[in-house]
């Protein structure tokens, strides 16, 4: 009997050590898993902010072009006033200015052309496209800016 006692102690004592090591895998398991939803947690604000700016250019156009919808709706009204240097064009570069961030270093370009009218006397519509472009704060320097192109006919 003495000679099974023997047995029994030192595999007590090497199991000793094994729960030491399990412990060390679990907590670095566990901190693995923390830094993953940081770094998950990053991404998603980042993400979050690139949508923000996207759906205030989005507005930005449309109100423009909600403002071209007010006015006669000829293309050469449409282009001395919206398209890139009019004074319409102007008022509104101020809010995307305000709104947007680098868009002062990246101007927006709005362009009106004039479609012709397919049936015979009727009147020619114009074909809009209004360029936005900014650059978050967060980008860097040789990043190139984001941009969002929308193009639309008035009739």
């Amino acid at each position: 009997m003495a000679r099974a006692a023997n047995r029994v102690a030192p595999r007590r004592h090497a199991a000793r050590g094994l729960v030491l090591i399990d412990a060390l895998i679990a907590v670095v398991v566990f901190a693995l898993g923390v830094l993953a939803v940081v770094a998950l947690q990053s991404t998603a604000n980042q993400q979050s902010s690139q949508a923000k700016y996207r759906a205030e250019a989005t507005m930005l156009a449309n109100a423009l072009i909600a403002q071209m919808w007010l006015t006669d709706r000829q293309p050469t009204t449409l282009e001395d006033s919206f398209a890139t240097g009019g004074d319409a064009y102007e008022a509104w570069l101020a809010t995307v200015a305000g709104v947007l961030p680098g868009a002062e270093d990246n101007p927006p370009e709005v362009t009106v052309e004039a479609v012709p009218a397919g049936v015979a006397g009727a009147p020619d519509t114009a074909r809009v496209t209004v360029q936005l472009r900014w650059k978050p704060p967060a980008a860097g320097a040789e990043d190139p800016p984001n941009q969002l192109v929308m193009v639309t006919q008035i009739r």
